[in-house]
């Protein structure tokens, strides 16, 4: 059932009557597998006489109470309680049995199939913690929270408080653990984990003396893939650099990680309670790239104690100094005290070009949003909140300086500690900090929506020598904001032994239309012109036409791996807004990628690789170019070193694109032993990987895909199979699959997301052909119907986004012209829609280019 969707206008009104003491929760969590028992005890004030309501999502109210009066149960309507005639001082007590859910929001439960132990976690963010006690459910009405958790006494149960032995339950095999009250936070942050988890402990010791204790948790069928050094180190590592860097100690008494089944999240800053996706441990050999992507989360994560939970947004509009902050300082302190020190590089690779495309749909918005609602909040989970805004910071940080940037954000953390603030609280410590006024940088960065674009325009003597050099700024029509940019302009050339090598470097400000840079005049072009050199800023660059051709024909000789990075998406950019042909990505691409030994930009371009062929390559070409390319990554696969990195993304690529026969027998030989490469071990997730890749190309049967599942009998297993039975080329199949996410409520959310990852691979597409018309039907039945977890996964997962046809087009638009409203369904079509019309351009782009090409050949032959 979906929650209530409180408004701002509602929070505001609330917070204006209501300040909250503490609340004093128990939960009973021995009453079968559907129900828990919660009563809640909530302490607050309020102006004597008002009215208000509480969140209380509930199977059952069995009593409330309000002052020591009773009131009637059917005060509670299934999700606020209203509460009326309010004194100063109140305590108000709701009994009541709540609802496990299946889709990680509120209390998720778990069965693991190895061994049916079960295991809980809650998810709040962004305000379900009301599906599990009563509560005031908005970010600025802070409070304690005190647990008192009946449970199964061989378990392990956790808090944002330090665990307390447990006394005896009131039943045999049960017991009770009473915490103490935790700090004073925000509902969303609020966690409670339990059941038979693994338990790793370890303690770090903080500059200022004190001992933090460290928790590690996983369930017991996968502790063997637990990494407590890797998780333990980066801790300390990172409490180490951001109690120096911000010089305000950590606000906590204890730090647990906690790895969870079936999460919809990387991981969430609960406060000492983070909870991880499952994801994060490497049942079999991973890329380098997701090894740091993990190190990269924990730091994120661990940020979030200092920005975020010890200082809180007021309202979710300031979402992304939550997320932005942890974006960026979690990518400076990785490259500073850890292995990953080219985190900047994939960060320029991976959360650049992320925020790009979110920034070029119709539903961008400024990095601070304008948030109505909740269901404006769950939608804002972007690339703007979290990518954009963490570029943003990164210019900030090179406006102001970076000694400047965090002595004001320890400003802003002392002062704010404990409470809620806002944006102009920031700026003010920046401020002062920097000596820079901020509110303009702000209004153009902050509070307007777009990407620009980054052009040199000179002009050289006959001896190479720049005699005008200046940087056009532009902006689209519907968001025509011009920035204010620091950045630097980078000029590389070829060395004697073939390098492409930096020779001049200028950093300078620009603004407006277009800056002049006379401190390049005189200056000796070399090969390739590089704007926002070091990526200081925000914004698409286009190379001119030499420098194009030298990144083509040169881009495996630049060392540097953030100038590489920038090619890579300066290309990819060009090849998404329909400038580029898809081909010459491709070429790009497979003319490079043997040499780039940056393992984020090499897996980025595989995967966009993988996207070209699928969505921008001329239709009537596709089918050669996958059938080329595929040869070619196998190629690459064996001449790859044994054991490497690059063999490994190499392969997995090329499982992903196989698309003819002979692909399809290395793929079984790969699976069978037949054919072995040095340094490749077809381990667990490699064997899915192969039997997905033979399922979607008809070449595994039901008893190939119940083989794999026997090996591996495990919840991801079990999501593998029912991925590799819905890729079938089975048009009678597909439509069992799809039917089946759109409307079995039974299914977990990671389940669903199987299935439907599964039939979303078409081969070939027209097989989808069949959903589009009851997945337009479907739409406003499911968003009013499931929780909003689920209703975002079935209608942007079911979208048959392979079919780029403008027949869906069509169909997306006649459904746009007749619905306006749920805001948030219709923003997720206008995205999805306008995914499709790039991919449409895109395949324009190649068409006309092919055109041209054979037209010259001909040409050429006569």
């Amino acid at each position: 059932m979906p929650a209530a969707n409180l408004t701002r206008t509602e929070a505001e009104e609330r917070a204006s009557v209501v300040r909250v003491h503490d609340y004093t929760v128990a939960l009973d969590l021995t009453r079968g597998p559907e129900v828990f028992g919660s009563e809640t005890h909530v302490r607050f004030d309020a102006t004597p006489g008002a009215s208000t309501f509480i969140e209380a999502s509930t199977r059952v109210i069995h009593a409330i109470e309000l002052n020591g009066v009773a009131l009637p149960v059917e005060l509670g309507d299934g999700t606020r309680i209203r509460l009326e005639n309010l004194q100063a001082e109140n305590v108000l007590r709701v009994v009541s049995d709540a609802a496990y859910t299946n889709t990680g929001e509120g209390l998720h439960r778990f069965v693991d199939p190895v061994d049916d132990a079960v295991y809980l976690y809650t998810e709040f963010a962004v305000a379900e913690a009301n599906r599990v006690f009563a509560v005031f459910d908005q970010p600025d009405l802070k409070a304690t929270f005190q647990f008192t958790i009946t449970a199964p006494d061989d378990w392990q149960v956790l808090s944002n408080a330090p665990t307390p032995l447990p006394d005896a339950g009131v039943a045999d095999g049960t017991a009770v653990w009473e915490f103490p009250a935790g700090p004073v936070i925000s509902s969303y942050i609020a966690a409670i984990i339990a059941g038979p988890y693994s338990v790793w402990r370890d303690v770090a010791e903080l500059p200022d003396g004190r001992s933090i204790p460290l928790g590690l948790f996983t369930r017991a069928s996968l502790a063997q893939y637990a990494d407590p050094a890797v998780m333990f180190d980066t801790v300390r590592v990172g409490l180490d650099y951001y109690e120096r860097s911000y010089g305000v100690e950590y606000p906590y008494d204890k730090y647990d990680q906690i790895f969870v089944p079936e999460y919809n999240w990387g991981a969430m800053e609960n406060v000492g309670a983070v909870t991880f996706n499952e994801s994060y441990l490497f049942r079999s050999k991973v890329s380098e790239h997701r090894r740091q992507q993990r190190t990269v989360v924990i730091l994120h994560e661990l940020s979030h104690m200092w920005f975020g939970n010890s200082v809180t947004m007021k309202w979710w509009n300031d979402l992304w100094l939550n997320e932005s902050f942890a974006t960026w300082t979690s990518t400076i302190a990785a490259a500073s005290v850890t292995e990953f020190t080219d985190a900047w590089a994939t960060f320029t690779s991976v959360d650049k070009t992320r925020a790009a495309m979110q920034d070029q749909l119709p539903s961008t918005h400024p990095i601070v949003a304008t948030i109505n609602d909740l269901e404006d909040v769950e939608v804002n989970f972007d690339g703007i909140t979290y990518d954009k805004g963490a570029s943003v910071l990164k210019q900030l940080v090179a406006w102001v300086g970076l000694d400047e940037f965090y002595a004001g954000i320890g400003m802003y953390l002392r002062k704010h500690g404990g409470g809620n603030a806002t944006l102009r609280d920031l700026l003010d410590e920046l401020e002062v900090s920097s000596g820079r006024e901020l509110t303009d940088w702000s209004r153009l960065w902050l509070e307007t929506a777009g990407v620009n674009t980054l052009r040199a325009e000179f002009e050289t003597d006959a001896d190479g020598r720049f005699t005008a050099f200046a940087i056009a700024q532009t902006a689209t029509a519907e968001h025509p904001t011009l920035r204010p940019h620091r950045l630097a302009i980078g000029l590389y050339d070829l060395d004697a032994d073939g390098a492409l090598v930096r020779t001049h470097r200028v950093e300078v400000d620009i603004d407006g239309a277009s800056t002049d840079v006379p401190e390049l005049v005189g200056v000796t072009r070399g090969a390739l012109v590089l704007i926002n050199d070091d990526d200081l800023s925000y914004a698409k660059i286009r190379l001119d036409d030499d420098s194009l051709g030298t990144a083509i024909d040169h881009l495996c000789d630049l060392q540097d791996p953030v100038a590489r990075a920038l090619i890579w998406g300066a290309v990819w950019d060009t090849t998404r807004d329909g400038e580029t042909p898809a081909g010459d990505f491709v070429r790009l691409v497979l003319g490079n990628i043997s040499h780039e030994d940056q393992s984020s930009a090499r897996g980025t371009a595989l995967s966009q690789l993988e996207l070209a062929l699928a969505r921008y390559i001329e239709p009537a070409a596709a089918e050669q170019v996958a059938a080329d390319c595929g040869d070619a990554l196998w190629a690459l696969t064996v001449l790859a070193d044994a054991g490497s990195d690059a063999q490994l993304q190499f392969v997995t690529s090329f499982i992903r694109i196989a698309s003819t026969a002979p692909h399809l027998d290395i793929l079984a030989s790969l699976l069978d032993g037949s054919v072995a490469l040095e340094g490749l071990t077809i381990d667990t997730d490699l064997r899915w990987e192969l039997v997905i890749a033979l399922a979607a190309g008809g070449a595994a049967t039901d008893a190939d895909i119940d083989h794999a599942l026997a090996s591996d009998d495990t919840a991801k297993g079990r999501q593998f199979a029912a991925t590799a039975r819905a890729a079938r080329p089975d048009a009678e199949g597909k439509l069992a699959a799809w039917t089946r996410v759109a409307t079995d409520a039974s299914l977990s959310n990671d389940m669903a997301r199987a299935i439907a990852t599964g039939w979303g691979r078409a081969h070939p597409a027209s097989l989808l052909e069949q959903s589009v018309e009851p997945y337009f039907e479907m739409l406003q039945r499911v968003w009013a119907e499931r929780s909003y977890t689920m209703a975002e996964l079935i209608v942007v997962r079911l979208f048959p986004s392979a079919l780029v046809t403008p027949e869906l087009a069509a169909a997306a638009h006649a459904w746009l012209a007749e619905n306006d409203a749920p805001p948030a369904l219709v923003r997720r079509i206008r995205e999805l829609v306008s995914e499709l019309e790039r991919a449409l351009t895109a395949q324009r782009t190649d068409a006309a280019a092919r055109s041209e090409d054979a037209q010259i050949s001909a040409s050429d032959a006569r």
